[in-house]
């Protein structure tokens, strides 16, 4: 059963009041996140597998376009912050398909992956999976995600140590004058000193920004047991069982109820709807979901201004994709990785006090350490078989808390 919402009507009417300073810089956060890092991963599989740049841009307006919409329309009605994306591990594996697959072929794969999903969530079997999994070890996966994105503050400190001290000087300063940080969010801060540092600097290419408006092209699907095999079933685990497990963990962490059903089969229509353009699987945005439920950005009924800020930009920057390879490489990837860390690291101590706080301890430390080891089996990514590895652990080594749990912490 697809759950229902508060609806559109209610949503609407509030919006202008949660969309604050703070909406706004977190939304806009997300957004920076989005089309840099996992941006790039697309840039390099296109170059792997010899597409064209009219075949990127299209590939780029569909994902962005589209799952902005996605993300526009499900924050409304759901009244959560709830962003659709394409697949960031589905980007990774596609690289490498394209070296011996057909585009066309990989397209009949990202069609039947679609259906393949939205089967799942009508059935509510991936509601079934996910509720039956345990909170700590599920926590423990996203910990082992976001990680790399703590860790970023410390590295990028030392690839740009005069513009990484100068914003994360301006995140601290605002974070430690509360009656600033209550009406000005202290990554809001980051950001723009973060700027002024790099044009201070030199540090950013503004020569490289020009204006063109995309260019969408469909492309006709091709269906071989080839790229069936090879993609479908993959792409459907990364979708389900990794990116909208992260999302919705994150979620009920925030002490929101996400519509598990309704962000399955929006992640099957979705990704059905971009794959003509080229895009691979829609999914719930992981990291970026920690981004925009921070509790910085406001009250937990109005962080869903954040959402729809995120998904108003994303499909701004969809339409603009011919722009999109100059924007990625106007502000050095170092500010970006500290300014997400900065975003994500009040999450990510929830995430790490959701793992380790409660029951289930060696499953979580076994599902962290697979998870952040990268391990690759069957082109499936670690965070996957970080919740295999770790569940495993825990029916064996943790019974007990398997007897412990009542139906409401499932």
């Amino acid at each position: 059963m697809i759950e229902t919402g508060p609806g559109f009507a209610a949503s609407a009417r509030d919006l202008s009041k949660y969309l604050t300073s703070s909406a706004f810089g977190y939304g806009l956060t997300a957004w920076l996140f989005a089309v840099t890092g996992p941006f790039l991963i697309y840039v390099n599989a296109a170059r792997q597998g010899n597409l064209s740049i009219a075949v990127l841009n299209s590939w780029i307006f569909g994902g962005y376009f589209f799952c902005g919409m996605l993300t526009v329309l499900l924050s409304l009605y759901y009244r959560q912050p709830l962003l659709a994306a394409i697949t960031i591990p589905g980007g990774v594996l596609i690289a490498t398909a394209l070296t011996h697959l057909g585009f066309h072929e990989i397209i009949g794969a990202y069609l039947l992956t679609g259906v393949l999903i939205t089967a799942l969530g009508i059935t509510g079997v991936a509601k079934r999976g996910m509720g039956w999994l345990p909170m700590p070890i599920t926590m423990a996966m996203v910990a082992g995600v976001l990680l790399p994105f703590g860790l970023g503050i410390v590295t990028s400190l030392e690839q740009k140590p005069l513009l990484s001290t100068a914003t994360l000087v301006a995140f601290l300063t605002v974070s430690l004058v509360a009656p600033l940080a209550r009406r000005f969010p202290p990554v809001l801060g980051a950001i723009g000193v973060g700027l002024l540092a790099t044009a201070a600097l030199g540090e950013a290419n503004w020569q490289l920004l020009s204006f063109q408006m995309a260019e969408p092209k469909l492309f006709a699907p091709m269906f071989t047991w080839a790229a069936t095999v090879e993609l479908v079933i993959p792409l459907a685990l990364t979708v389900v069982a990794v990116q909208n497990a992260q999302g919705m963990a994150i979620l009920q962490n925030m002490g929101y109820q996400p519509p598990c059903n309704a962000v399955t089969v929006m992640s099957g229509i979705g990704s059905i709807i971009v794959a003509p353009f080229g895009s691979q699987s829609a999914c719930l945005a992981g990291p970026m979901t920690g981004i925009v439920t921070n509790p910085r950005v406001g009250p937990k009924e109005g962080r869903y201004a954040a959402g729809i800020v995120t998904g108003l930009l994303w499909m701004i920057f969809g339409l603009f994709s011919p722009m999109a390879t100059a924007i990625s490489q106007i502000l050095p990837s170092s500010l970006v990785a500290l300014l997400a860390g900065l975003a994500l690291l009040e999450v990510l101590g929830r995430c790490f006090a959701s793992a380790f706080g409660g029951n289930f301890r060696l499953g979580a430390l076994s599902t962290f350490l697979i998870t952040i080891s990268s391990v690759r089996l069957l082109n499936i990514g670690a965070p996957f078989w970080g919740l295999v590895g770790g569940t495993l652990v825990s029916l064996l080594l943790e019974r007990q808390d398997f007897r412990d749990r009542t139906p409401s912490t499932s």
